[in-house]
């Protein structure tokens, strides 16, 4: 987790609650911030999927050659100086 901290308030099903900290008993032992670590780590996944689906999307109408010219472009302007 990064230094700084936001405090959320969520609220999920009591099965979901029960399954998740069973789960994280049984793979930690319950440690002090396992809830945490496991939420922030589950939103960065799916934030990254959902990235990732809606790029593949906008280049769904492009050719192989078309994106491998946008990668060279990018990683060219990267490594100017």
């Amino acid at each position: 987790m990064s230094t700084t901290s936001t405090r959320w308030n969520l609220v999920v099903s009591s099965n979901t609650d029960t399954s998740l900290r069973q789960f994280l008993a049984s793979e930690s032992g319950g440690k002090k911030g396992d809830l945490s670590r496991f939420v922030e780590e589950a939103v960065k996944e799916r934030i990254y999927d959902l990235t990732a689906q809606a790029i593949k999307q906008e280049n769904a109408s492009r050719t192989p050659e078309e994106i491998d010219e946008i990668v060279e472009e990018a990683l060219a302007w990267a490594r100017r100086p």
